[in-house]
């Protein structure tokens, strides 16, 4: 009997539900600012090199 009261218990309980729900928000979050620095930096790069070329080229 206490089982299977303390498992509806922790069937109803929703603070776990929402620690996961920012966890997985904030990866999300992490994940999409390292590509933004990955091509931000790609660009950036790229740029560079042209700008050394053409004022090579002066």
């Amino acid at each position: 009997m206490k089982f299977s009261l303390n498992m509806k218990r922790f069937s109803r309980d929703e603070d776990g539900a929402v620690t996961v729900d920012w966890v997985v928000l904030t990866a999300a979050i992490v994940g999409l600012a390292i590509i933004a620095f990955g091509a931000i930096e790609t660009a950036t790069s790229n740029l560079t090199v042209d700008i050394a070329s053409d004022i090579a080229l002066q």
